[in-house]
């Protein structure tokens, strides 16, 4: 299959801008490529379009996989493997979110609370021990906050980030008003 200028220019795109997320590019070329197309296609189909290696096409699915960001389906007829994605770009927004949280921010949090706990701990000082109980304080704000907007229904997110000027505004006014 061949993309049209304008696909091609996405797909690349979302490839480039995987890398700046720290994600392999044809890991997010081929989740573009899902994305954008709105149906399954096969590992051939997928090698065809991008002009990537086999074995690079199924490492990356596995990736996708492992993410849950690209799904096994089988079409009747049809014996070969087909991946597709969602193509709710909110749903995929709280997949992307919630994987990045286990993968990176849960993992940090166990750390930073073995650290606060380890009584070695206090030889360090005072500066270093306030940092780690900042930033395990910090991470678990912003995973509680996290977990909260995700489990708003589309439409009430859309508003609360819509909301965030008014809110700045709002704040700014406050704080004017204290000072």
């Amino acid at each position: 299959m061949n993309l049209s200028p304008t696909l091609s220019r996405f797909v690349l795109h979302w490839g480039e801008m995987g890398t700046r997320w720290g994600v392999n590019r044809t890991v997010s070329q081929i989740h573009a490529l899902l994305y954008i197309h709105g149906r399954p296609m096969h590992a051939e189909e997928i090698v065809d379009t991008l002009g990537v290696a086999r074995s690079n096409v199924s490492n990356s699915l596995r990736e996708l996989q492992s993410w849950k960001l690209a799904r096994l389906v089988h079409l009747p007829g049809d014996r070969r493997d087909h991946f597709e994605t969602s193509t709710d770009i909110w749903e995929m927004f709280r997949t992307i979110v919630r994987e990045r949280e286990q993968r990176e921010l849960a993992p940090t949090m166990t750390v930073l609370r073995d650290l606060l706990a380890d009584p070695a701990l206090s030889k360090e000082p005072a500066e270093v021990r306030l940092r780690l109980k900042a930033t395990l304080e910090f991470l678990e704000i912003l995973t509680a906050w996290s977990d909260e907007m995700l489990r708003l229904d589309v439409a009430t997110l859309t508003k609360v980030l819509k909301l965030g000027a008014r809110i700045k505004k709002l704040l700014g006014r406050e704080a004017d008003a204290k000072t």
